[in-house]
């Protein structure tokens, strides 16, 4: 690890969460198509080498926003062969539909969303793919600070897999009450796991 890197880890670790919101977005910025291209594959890759991923038939991702780790060629490469789902805002909280590539819609923060009324519930879902602008290696996450995701995974028993390029793993996050962890973080340097689930 370059002493570039170790000292921003260290930066990030004493940082609060818009701060580790801040060094994220501008560090995104320093990324090229190819470097981002490379990494969804190296870690979308891993994931669909999982045990979980090839058991699961019910599969929550989200479509992704060009500052995201691209999640469109995974599900174009997947979708006739897996039940993918993707969700939607609803005032204060996210409902789960199915992916349907011709039943898009830009929704809220210009994010494309699944048209329709078949609204799943989340005990339905087997394997939860989250974003995050950032995660520690216990598994808690810096999102984009609008709660939808934790109000979302708070009482779901899927297994929850958080994606992610290396620079966006930190050491340590501060978390509350209401926050919840994913079980491991994929990056494209590998699988961190960060409960006793097996994946």
């Amino acid at each position: 690890m370059s002493d570039l890197k170790i000292t921003t880890l260290k930066k990030l670790k004493k940082m609060n969460k818009e701060d580790i919101r801040l060094r994220i977005r501008t560090r995104k910025t320093m990324l090229d198509d190819a470097e981002r291209r490379s990494a969804a594959e190296a870690v979308f890759s891993l994931l669909e080498r999982t045990a979980a991923f090839m058991m699961a038939d019910n599969i929550l991702l989200y479509h992704s926003l060009p500052d995201e780790l691209s999640t469109h060629s995974f599900i174009d490469k997947w979708h006739s062969r897996k039940r993918f789902y993707l969700p939607r805002v609803n005032g204060l909280n996210l409902e789960i539909l199915p992916y349907s590539k011709s039943r898009l819609h830009l929704g809220a923060f210009n994010i494309e969303e699944p048209d329709g009324e078949d609204a799943t519930d989340m005990s339905q879902i087997d394997m939860v793919v989250v974003p995050a602008v950032a995660y520690d290696r216990r598994g808690n996450r810096v999102g984009r600070g609008k709660g939808y995701y934790d109000r979302l995974l708070n009482n779901t028993r899927a297994i929850k897999i958080g994606v992610a390029y290396d620079f966006q793993l930190v050491d340590e996050i501060d978390t509350d009450s209401h926050d919840v962890a994913v079980d491991y973080v994929i990056t494209e340097r590998g699988i961190i796991r960060t409960t006793r689930r097996k994946l």
